[in-house]
């Protein structure tokens, strides 16, 4: 047996995969690894304190998260290259998940404690999805609904940074409410010019260097400018807010205590995070294994994430998913396998053992800076383009997705994305495409007619097709057709369905059928069928269909169930067709 067969068969190496890493490791990769540790550190920090701000909690929970996901991840996950952490996507999601339950005085600890608890059911939810085989649920969310999800969270994340941009507070809820209070805000002169200046200032470096120099860390060198203009312009004397001294140490294993009716408000906001970070890690996956040639194990990213989502919990953390910026650099600056992310965690370590004043001048316009930016990476708006010139219906998917998530808020925003994508599924088999379809001269086979107006029919020969399984659902949309291309004149005496496309059929379908071929047989029409898959036509055998409907008027492929037609009637082509 090959080590590659033992490995598959140890259980332990199958939950951790890192131990496969580790045992594989090159010692090439080293010095890669630890470089691109170091350069991933100096965006984990910054981002990772922008993004628990944006959920509403401590600056340092934002620090703590992404030591404890990024090291269980490197144990329990099967990617060699993602990057976990906090992310921009989940902020408003546990924002809005825990500081309803927070006292109305704002009690840091107990939304820390709630927000702790929720990262722990979201680590249980995707453990047990993993354990159940469900790494499916990634695709309840369409693409389309999935950008105007994200479209609708960029624009909630932006309105609602600018406050803090402009260096002022609004208590507010929602998109309209932090857009009015905003206004008002800035109408009523609370506006501090020099956090303005600074947040504004920082976003316009960002982007620039994001765009024009992208190899170059581009939010380490904002944070760098925004510290050194604290001090050279005395900002915190300008009514500028600064980040303050960090907790100094590593935090201690904290189960959370909270109440269980809090637990049981939760459990949607649990389920919206574990799916929306399935979705994101799924994706992201995808397209870095696409570059290597590795490839996704969902129910094992699941445990992965899960594991990520538990340890953070445990230590004074919340929810995490991957970031697709965060591994992009990690992968230009070399990155071979998670001792990355190991590094980048260590590093964070040392900093809030030995250095936790270190970020204490940072301006919190500079942070809103960072939030803005990274929500700006949300938006797809090409894509949203995309859909309007290729498919109005999906884009009318994506704004009702959009819209749901601007007004009603990002909980329900992210319901409505799942609701709208299954609804979609649904839609397109009620009311599948169908159509007549005829010879077309100097095209071999049959063609649909709405692409081919000239095409051919024999007198008295309908060729329906139907593309779409016939279920419960549409059997009746099903009849409803046939029964309307029977009603035409002259009178078709087939109606032959081409049934290739039709790949299942239910026992709701099956009586359907039998009434139909009943009243047709009564008007002089037959119901004729052609290229029934070997499945299908087991069902219909086993729903005792053939019975009533003659066994003959069953045929392997359309051109033998017409030449039948044919033989049978006298009715034939003409010599140019």
């Amino acid at each position: 047996m090959t080590k590659t067969g033992q490995r598959q068969r140890n259980p332990l190496r199958q939950v951790m995969p890192g131990l496969d890493v580790a045992a594989a490791y090159r010692r090439d990769w080293l010095g890669k690894d630890i470089v691109a540790g170091i350069v991933l550190s100096t965006l984990l920090v910054p981002q990772g304190m922008a993004y628990a701000e944006l959920a509403g909690l401590p600056t340092i929970t934002g620090l703590y998260t992404t030591v404890l996901c990024l090291l269980a991840y490197a144990v329990f996950g099967p990617s060699r290259i993602l990057v976990l952490g906090p992310d921009s996507s989940l902020g408003p999601m546990i924002a809005a998940t825990v500081l309803p339950l927070v006292a109305s005085d704002g009690d840091p600890q107990k939304a820390v404690a709630l927000a702790s608890m929720l990262g722990l059911m979201v680590g249980i939810i995707m453990v047990l999805a993993s354990v159940a085989k469900l790494g499916f649920i990634a695709d309840l969310i369409s693409k389309p609904t999935m950008i105007g999800y994200m479209n609708g969270l960029a624009i909630t994340i932006l309105v609602g940074q600018l406050p803090k941009l402009f260096g002022f507070k609004v208590s507010a809820e929602g998109f309209i409410g932090d857009l009015v209070g905003f206004v008002e805000g800035v109408a009523s002169g609370k506006t501090v010019p020099a956090a303005a200046a600074v947040g504004i200032s920082g976003i316009v470096v960002i982007l620039a260097l994001q765009r024009w120099l992208p190899k170059i860390p581009a939010v380490l060198i904002m944070v760098v400018l925004a510290i050194a203009a604290t001090s050279i312009f005395d900002l915190a004397d300008r009514g500028v807010s600064l980040v303050g001294e960090l907790p100094q140490g590593f935090p201690p294993f904290t189960f959370p205590q909270v109440e269980w009716s809090d637990i049981g408000l939760m459990v949607a906001g649990a389920l919206g995070i574990a799916l929306v970070s399935l979705t994101d890690t799924i994706s992201t996956a995808s397209s870095f294994a696409a570059r290597s040639g590795q490839e996704i194990n969902g129910n094992q990213e699941m445990i992965g994430i899960g594991a990520a989502n538990l340890a953070a919990g445990l230590f004074q953390g919340f929810p995490v998913s991957t970031s697709g910026s965060r591994t992009a650099v990690a992968e230009r600056s070399g990155s071979k396998t998670q001792l990355t992310g190991v590094t980048g965690a260590v590093l964070i370590i040392l900093m809030l053992v030995l250095l936790p004043g270190m970020f204490r001048n940072l301006p919190q316009p500079a942070l809103a800076a960072v939030v803005i930016t990274a929500s700006v990476s949300l938006a797809d708006i090409p894509g949203t383009v995309r859909l309007w010139r290729q498919s109005r219906t999906e884009f009318g998917l994506s704004l009702a997705a959009f819209l749901g998530v601007v007004f009603l808020g990002v909980l329900p925003g992210i319901g409505i994305a799942v609701g709208l994508s299954i609804l979609n599924v649904f839609r397109r088999v009620w009311w599948p495409y169908q159509t007549v379809i005829g010879r077309v001269p100097g095209l071999e086979g049959f063609h649909d007619v709405s692409v081919h107006p000239d095409a051919k029919h024999l007198p008295g020969l309908v060729i329906y097709r139907f593309d779409a399984p016939v279920f419960f659902a549409n059997a009746t949309t099903f009849r409803d057709n046939i029964r309307r291309l029977a009603r035409a004149e002259p009178k078709p005496r087939w109606i032959l369905i081409a049934a290739e496309p039709i790949t299942d059929v239910d026992t709701t379908a099956a009586d359907v059928l039998l009434e139909l071929d009943r009243e047709l047989n009564a008007q002089g029409t037959s119901l004729v069928f052609a290229e029934l898959k070997h499945r299908v036509r087991a069902k219909v055998e086993r729903f005792e269909l053939t019975r009533q409907i003659d066994p003959k008027h069953f045929y392997r492929t359309i051109e033998a169930a017409v030449a039948a037609y044919s033989a049978q009637t006298g009715a034939q082509w003409s010599a140019r067709d």
